[in-house]
């Protein structure tokens, strides 16, 4: 960090400094600057300066929509774009990398430049952000662990640490030269992403660092953690930056115990993603503005995560943990909405932020809204079954590994496989990734569901041998936690139980594989006019005069994805909270559009039709996969807890140890009373230690049982207490009823473990937030929760 020179703070990016020498236009000779970390400011050519920024994804906004989403962002009173470089989604294929059309990073970079706006850069390897894997390539999932630990990804691991190095110098290469120094407008480059919530070898982060540095990178690099883990990764050779979406003032004062120099929150959030079958999340605006006003006014700086979040087009939404797929809108509430529309919640951080510009400082108008149509319903009359449409090649293995080690990235696999004769029998495979449907002789059976660790299905009875095929589809790959070693497929052994019988391992299995491979290639597929059963690719076409945004009603559909003249749209799913799916106006063209759908469920009605507003906010839990009602049921008669106490009051994380280790499979929290005396229940996060005081794996975590949890008003259903975001929580139920105490959240941790003690996040916000626990006691035990017969 560099002295902080005695002279008048400025805020970076005026309209002064940007209409001058600072953020020249494309074509121009562009100065090098200066930029620098100083004691108490960020420093641009020895002046303090003031970071305004927000994220936008370029990847999840049309190439031809990059400048209105930017003009949008300058005129929100932003003065710099942070942006994630997706490892994945510039290098599909080991050793393959595109940075053309629509990953054309450094010319979005340029775009950012000319419109007066700094770059904040983020190129991983690992981001996060709701995005396949987190950023990380599948094809480092390709080997079966064979000579190195199985969860190695983000580790010194040398299979890791090697193509990291690779991707580094590659980024450095594209992006090098937009760098400030250089007269480019990047001014800061992350290293790595949110660390301190997966592990904390301080040397992963040099060797990281390291990394970045061999690429060329000269300008600051920084780290970025959620409050209550600032401290855990700092190391002094890396600027900390905090996360958080609530309460400031703590984020700040974490900074300040680790380090001295500006403070700055790298990801202050505006609302929140969305998962299938989930609430749609919202942020509140008045919020916000008060707490971007109190980082300004504090002399902070932040990024807003995200100021406008777009779509996951094509197949490159993440997965939350341990398995909540995410919806294709990437609205996230933010101030510019998925389409780039501006309103209620823009204005508001435009008032709050007009407030703190610097002398002589002005706002441009933000952009008009695209221009928007409707589209008739239109008929999808041509169907492709997938059974009678998938590739001659054909895998054949003794048993079913994941599609990982045959080198297919994802998509829909066919297993196949000779059944004996025999009696009813129950199915089991090792894992399922992700769900599947099973069929005997072409009748669907049941089905398999990763979400619930549903890898069973009952068989019926054969009077001779049968052919058993399992087609699977594989949704995303978990983007965050120890679970983005996410390896898809069918997962063996496969086995056989019958009553009576000895179990019976299913071998010599016939595999065909629909490989979508990076943008969802379509497939050949040989067309039949007609509808059919089961799943299904089909085909339709309208006609359009002018090219304008709409948005694609699904509402009739089942599961499946939507490409619009070879182009892949994304994923839909009718359980909703999105029913409608954001179709830029510049992917349509003048005359006949064809569209082609895979429903893997089967439509209630072959149309669709474009409308002119998005639905966001509408579950269908009916239309799921259909599954047994719960049978859990709780058995605490006689079990003596093994620790109670009191949390501490506040949103500060909170490390409990047990007089004695407990061992068992299951763990019982009881909450007997919040600290505002209301009748309810929160946890953001609950995690368990061992021993050492490090927290266990959690990786086969499930839910066995929630006394209730919130799911119509909001989200907050209980796996938000084991998904690793603070930001989200279990919250006892209050809408449609009030749970009233003690309210129950039982863990099943796949195993017995010795459980040494617990850590509590309490639910994050500001002092008066409801369901923080005061009074608990814990429970651990192998059958804490019962199955009823």
């Amino acid at each position: 960090m560099t002295n902080q020179p005695s002279r008048r703070r400025v805020l970076l990016g005026t309209a002064a400094a940007v209409g001058s020498t600072l953020l020249p236009s494309i074509g121009s000779a562009a100065p090098a600057h200066r930029f620098a970390v100083g004691d108490n400011d960020f420093l641009l050519d020895g002046k303090p300066v003031q970071i305004r920024c927000g994220e936008v994804h370029f990847a999840r906004v049309p190439r031809e929509y990059w400048i209105h989403r930017l003009k949008a962002i300058k005129a929100m009173g932003l003065n710099a774009v942070c942006a994630y470089l997706f490892w994945n989604y510039h290098e599909w294929r080991e050793g393959r990398y595109d940075w053309s059309g629509q990953r054309d990073a450094a010319e979005f970079c340029r775009l950012a430049q000319a419109e007066g706006l700094w770059v904040i850069l983020r190129p991983g390897p690992y981001a996060c952000a709701e995005w396949e894997m987190g950023g990380l390539p599948w094809w480092l999932l390709k080997s079966d662990g064979a000579g190195k630990p199985d969860a190695f990804l983000r580790t010194r691991d040398d299979s890791f640490v090697q193509p990291v190095r690779r991707w580094m110098r590659e980024v450095g290469r594209v992006l090098g030269p937009q760098q400030v120094t250089q007269g480019g407008p990047i001014l800061m480059v992350q290293v790595e992403n949110e660390y301190g919530f997966f592990g904390e070898d301080l040397e992963y982060m040099r060797v990281m660092r390291k990394a970045l540095l061999d690429g060329g990178f000269d300008v600051p690099l920084f780290q970025c953690n959620p409050t209550n883990a600032v401290a855990k990764t700092h190391i002094p050779e890396l600027f900390s930056v905090a996360n958080f979406g609530s309460d400031p003032q703590r984020g700040f004062a974490e900074l300040a115990k680790v380090q001295k120099g500006p403070l700055m929150c790298g990801e202050y959030y505006s609302g929140w993603f969305d998962t299938w079958g989930a609430p749609h999340r919202t942020g509140s605006a008045a919020k916000a503005v008060a707490d971007i006003e109190a980082m300004l006014a504090a002399n902070g700086s932040f990024s807003l995560y995200m100021a406008h979040g777009g779509t996951s087009f094509g197949l490159w939404g993440g997965c939350d943990r341990p398995f909540r797929p995410d919806t294709t809108s990437y609205d996230y509430d933010a101030p510019i909405s998925e389409a780039g529309w501006v309103g209620e919640k823009f204005d508001a951080y435009r008032a709050g932020i007009g407030k703190h510009l610097a002398p002589g400082e002005t706002l441009p108008s933000p952009p008009a809204h695209m221009p928007v149509t409707t589209i008739p319903a239109f008929t999808l009359a041509e169907t492709a079954p997938v059974f009678a449409n998938l590739p001659a090649r054909v895998i054949r293995d003794v048993t079913p590994k994941p599609i990982e080690q045959y080198d297919i990235s994802r998509g829909v696999i066919v297993y196949r496989v000779t059944l004996p004769a025999g009696p009813a029998a129950t199915l089991e495979a090792a894992k399922v990734r992700d769900l599947a449907w099973v069929y005997i002789d072409g009748k669907e059976v049941g089905t398999l569901d990763t979400r619930y660790r549903r890898f069973r299905v009952n068989l019926p009875a054969r009077s001779k041998s049968t052919t058993l095929e399992i087609l699977l589809y594989t949704i995303a790959r978990v983007n965050f936690g120890v679970e983005i070693h996410d390896r898809k497929g069918l997962h063996g052994p496969v086995t056989l139980r019958a009553k009576g019988q000895p179990v019976v391992a299913l071998e010599n299995w016939e595999i065909r594989a629909i490989d979508f491979d990076a943008d969802g290639v379509l497939p050949p597929l040989d067309w039949k006019a007609g509808k059919t059963k089961g799943p299904a690719f089909w085909r339709g076409s309208f006609d359009a005069a002018t090219a304008a945004d709409t948005f694609l009603d699904m509402t009739t559909w089942g599961q499946g994805i939507v490409w619009i003249n070879g182009r892949c749209l994304g994923r839909y799913w009718s359980i909703g909270p999105t029913q409608t799916m954001y179709l830029p106006g510049p992917w349509i063209k003048a005359g006949r559009n064809e569209v082609v759908v895979l429903d893997l469920t089967g439509p209630q009605d072959n149309r669709i039709a474009g409308v002119a507003k998005p639905v966001l906010d509408r579950l269908r839990p009916e239309r799921d996969l259909a599954r047994p009602p719960s049978t859990a049921r709780l058995a605490l008669q006689g079990v003596k807890p093994v620790h109670e106490g009191r949390f501490q009051p506040g949103g500060v994380t909170q490390d409990v140890p047990f007089a004695q280790p407990a061992r068992g499979r299951q763990l019982c929290i009881e909450a007997l009373d919040a600290f505002d005396g209301k009748p309810f229940a929160a946890i953001a996060e609950l995690a368990l230690l061992g021993r050492d005081g490090k927290t266990l794996n959690q990786t086969l975590w499930t839910i066995a049982y929630a006394s209730s949890e919130e799911a119509s008003k909001e989200d907050g259903t209980a796996l938000n207490a084991i998904n690793g975001q603070n930001t989200d929580f279990w919250h006892s139920a209050y809408s449609k009823s009030v749970a009233q105490p003690p309210h129950r959240l039982v863990l099943d941790l796949g195993a017995p473990f010795e459980v040494a003690g617990l850590r509590y996040t309490p639910r994050q916000g500001p002092d008066g937030v409801t369901g923080r626990i005061r009074r608990y006691r814990v429970y651990v035990g192998d059958k804490l929760v019962t199955e009823e017969a």
